[in-house]
């Protein structure tokens, strides 16, 4: 229990001390106390200007985090896969294609890009799990599928960039996963959805809880096993499509969260959902801060560094795992 509380505390602490260091750093500096009063009174210009470019960033960062994570949690959940996660099967990519794909031939529907992720998404997902299905899920298996559907829906995303200039410029957030010139106006889509999808996620801990046990018990239960996948894969695409559509693609990140989370504060979702959700945004958003400090002027995006940090995670893991080879 302590484990849990401690645990809980220092990546809520961290989350608050990147997020204001954030603000604070970067090519306008100002100190904490004038961003604090510069925010009430706005008569700091470079305040201003951070309020305007800066902090909409940061909290897109932060529910993007959220977003991914808990999506990861999810989709780990119902596939019992412990490699699960919405950047390495594909259901980011297949949300970022078909976003790109009618932002191109119908730009006047570029309010409705939420939906054409989900939509995305949702056929990705779909794809993988008809296809991975031979008697049954197997993991490695169902990884290897999800590989060649992100594969075949990224390359489909950079042709049409590649084709069309004005789609490569409506395309740069779901391709680039750049957090850059994002407005308010992204804030309030991202927040407004993520909202949504990260409450109904608390609200289905339970299943995803007994989803670790046999589905032949959970039957002989009288639970219905198929209606609460497929409502928790809803829920996880629905997160992983709206994070995709407005800040990018991030691969790792609802890899990467889950199993720190699991390390840190066990296996029950009621406690491992809410904590991902904070722990992902933290990540996040430490990763676009390094972005735009480590090599300033220059900007690195924060989902290179989230694969140069997931990549050799992601080896470790197929190493550790057992259930992966059959062994």
């Amino acid at each position: 229990m302590y484990k849990k509380l401690i645990s809980f505390i220092a990546v809520i602490g961290l989350l608050l001390f990147v997020s204001l260091y954030s603000m604070i750093t970067g090519s306008i500096e100002v100190g904490l106390g004038d961003l604090i009063t510069g925010l009430f009174t706005g008569t700091n210009e470079n305040v201003e200007i951070i309020k305007d470019l800066r902090l909409p960033r940061i909290i897109i960062a932060l529910f993007a985090g959220a977003c991914l994570s808990v999506s990861g949690v999810l989709l780990q959940a119902v596939l019992r896969n412990p490699l699960a996660e919405p950047g390495i099967i594909g259901v980011s990519s297949g949300a970022g294609f078909v976003s790109i794909l009618m932002i191109t031939f119908f730009p006047t529907l570029y309010f409705y890009t939420p939906l054409f992720s989900f939509i995305g998404g949702a056929a990705a997902f779909l794809l993988v799990y008809l296809f991975a299905w031979k008697s049954g899920l197997d993991p490695l298996r169902m990884i290897l599928i999800g590989v060649a559907i992100n594969a075949l829906f990224t390359g489909l995303s950079q042709l049409l960039s590649a084709q069309n200039a004005s789609s490569l410029m409506s395309g740069i957030s779901v391709d680039a996963s750049t957090l850059t010139m994002k407005t308010w106006d992204d804030v309030g889509i991202i927040t407004l959805y993520g909202t949504i999808g990260l409450l109904l996620s608390l609200l289905l801990y339970a299943w995803c809880n007994h989803l670790g046990l046999k589905d032949k018990t959970l039957r002989n239960l009288g639970f219905q096993v198929n209606r609460a996948r497929f409502i928790i894969s809803v829920v996880a695409v629905l997160l992983a499509s709206i994070a995709t559509a407005i800040a990018g693609m991030f691969t790792f990140v609802g890899l990467l969260v889950p199993h720190i989370g699991r390390v840190l504060v066990g296996n029950d979702h009621k406690v491992l959902i809410p904590f991902s959700a904070l722990a992902g945004a933290l990540l996040i958003v430490t990763a676009d801060t390094l972005g735009r400090t480590i090599m300033a002027p220059i900007e690195i995006p924060a989902s290179i560094i989230m694969a140069v940090i997931g990549g050799p995670f992601l080896i470790f893991l197929l190493r550790k795992s057992d259930r992966i080879y059959g062994n």
